[in-house]
């Protein structure tokens, strides 16, 4: 039989601790007796706040009323409609975010009086990798079908060309030869439509061999700036020593085209094209969710404009085929759909990222071989040894409005080592450092809801804080980023943790750390 001075015992201590999910034990008025180190992480309190809380402050409002009738009936018929049996269920963080959880109930009598034993498991990130799975699941459905068609469309198109190159060749008279080249150029621009179609089915023939992807992309600009639109700046950032890549040079040309002549029609007033190119090692389990790609090293090419950006519902359908957000007669819906599968058809992956209002950056990651000049790829994870950066003294505030990235985040710096704290906004950062002096960086993204975004908050860090470093993050390339970039340094995302090390690890030895 468990007493009462159990619950504080060693070994309970030990195991509450030592758990990854969240745990809360509550007694039968639902006030929480004990709660371990995750679930105060997860519900966004300090650990000594926990106890003595009313479970109901976890829950939203919908929940409550169900929790309570549900609770009493169990204790009055021992009806188990909850108690034994695991269900989803939303949670709420002291913030007012909510969130989706797995909750599981057990009881215990002890001394004549009942205790509820929770374990609460946060969904967000499960969640997230099906909805991408479901994407990715969808859009291959969608290819297999179009590339089909495409497949047998060609064969019929080629036989309308060939007949007509014929016909042309043995009529004398203008007006019928004039028809007849019209209809060559229809057919020629069904063509291309099977063409876009065969690449999103990811049955282009391809004629891979190894490019500068630098190279590439510089000439395949310089064709762009002739017919760049009045008001649209092209610019390229590339990061020295970029490694080859081993790609169909004339679909690649075409996926940048693409990419860049998107990016000029969310800009119908002009903006600044950017187009990034830089090495990218996939070596932890968090970045290759976040890119879907197997690990290894990869080159990343990003297209980013300043123009009107895509809501959620438009980011989640950009790269289906016949999606698109033009108006009607403007496009076909393909463009993205033809980047998406030459990326996949070449062994790697292609990601949106969107804001309203700010831009978008489209991001095509391709597999790297050794360069042509003699360099020689990294393995992946070679770039910094975790535990040369870990600073145990260090604190770290982070700034994020999204839930999921900013537990992320959390927990890649805690595994470095570093002391957290949390912000979901610039307003409450700020509040946070007038009240406790004892951060040493502010690891922020630029993106941001508020009056404030992140490069605002920068700036004020600096002005107000001046012993306080800044590291900002986006998942642009280009725009806003691209002008935070050139007063605090920035890291771009997805990034591996061990990136994130060098650069806190730079930062805080140029401050003496």
């Amino acid at each position: 039989m468990m007493h009462d001075g159990d619950l504080s015992g060693g070994i309970l201590d030990a195991v509450l601790d030592a758990a990854v999910d969240a745990i809360i034990v509550c007694d039968a008025a639902g006030h929480i007796v004990r709660a371990n180190i995750a679930a105060a992480r997860l519900f966004g309190y300090e650990i000594d706040a926990m106890p003595g809380r009313s479970v109901e402050d976890l829950m939203p409002e919908s929940e409550r009323s169900r929790h309570t009738a549900a609770m009493e009936r169990y204790i009055r018929t021992g009806e188990p409609r909850v108690i034994g049996i695991g269900r989803d269920v939303e949670g709420l963080r002291a913030d007012g975010a909510l969130f989706p959880l797995h909750l599981s109930v057990g009881h215990a009598r002890i001394d004549d009086r009942d205790y509820f034993v929770a374990i609460l498991h946060d969904l967000s990130r499960r969640i997230a990798v099906e909805r991408s799975l479901q994407q990715a699941q969808r859009l291959e459905a969608l290819g297999a079908l179009t590339g089909g068609v495409a497949h047998d469309f060609n064969n019929i198109l080629t036989v309308i060309s060939g007949n007509l190159e014929l016909l042309d060749g043995s009529l004398s008279d203008k007006s019928a030869r004039t028809l007849v080249h019209d209809a060559m150029a229809a057919a020629t621009l069904g063509a291309d439509l099977t063409s876009k179609l065969l690449a999103l089915g990811r049955r282009s023939v391809l004629s891979p061999r190894l490019l500068d992807p630098a190279e590439v992309t510089a000439s395949t600009l310089s064709l762009l700036r002739r017919t760049a639109a009045p008001g649209v700046d092209l610019r390229l950032v590339a990061e020295p020593g970029v490694w080859s890549i081993r790609v169909d040079q004339t679909q690649l040309q075409t996926s940048i085209i693409n990419l860049a002549l998107n990016a000029q029609d969310a800009m119908p007033n002009g903006g600044t094209i950017t187009v990034a190119i830089g090495n990218v090692s996939v070596d932890d389990r968090f970045l290759a969710d976040e890119v879907h790609v197997a690990r290894g090293n990869y080159v990343r090419i990003s297209v980013s404009d300043t123009g009107v950006g895509m809501d959620e519902t438009a980011r989640r359908r950009a790269f289906e085929p016949f999606f698109t957000t033009k108006p009607s007669g403007r496009g076909t819906g393909l463009g993205l759909s033809m980047v998406y599968g030459f990326a996949a058809q070449s062994g790697g992956h292609a990601t949106l990222y969107s804001e309203p209002g700010l831009g978008t950056t489209v991001s095509l990651y391709f597999p790297a071989v050794a360069n042509a000049a003699g360099a020689e790829l990294l393995p992946p994870g070679i770039g910094v040894d975790s535990e040369a950066g870990r600073t145990p003294d260090r604190r770290v505030l982070v700034v994020e409005d999204n839930d999921a990235v900013r537990r992320l985040s959390v927990a890649r710096l805690e595994a470095l080592g570093y002391r957290t704290m949390a912000a979901a906004n610039a307003e409450e950062a700020l509040e946070l450092l007038g009240t406790d002096p004892d951060v040493d960086v502010v690891f922020a993204d630029i993106v941001m809801p508020g009056s404030l975004n992140g490069h605002d908050l920068a700036r004020r860090v600096a002005s107000e804080h001046p012993d306080v470093s800044v590291l900002l993050t986006s998942g642009f390339a280009g725009g806003i980023a691209a002008t935070a970039a050139e007063e605090f340094p920035l890291l771009q995302k997805p990034y591996r943790e061990s990136d994130l090390a060098t650069r806190l690890r730079i930062l805080l030895s140029r401050r003496g750390g």
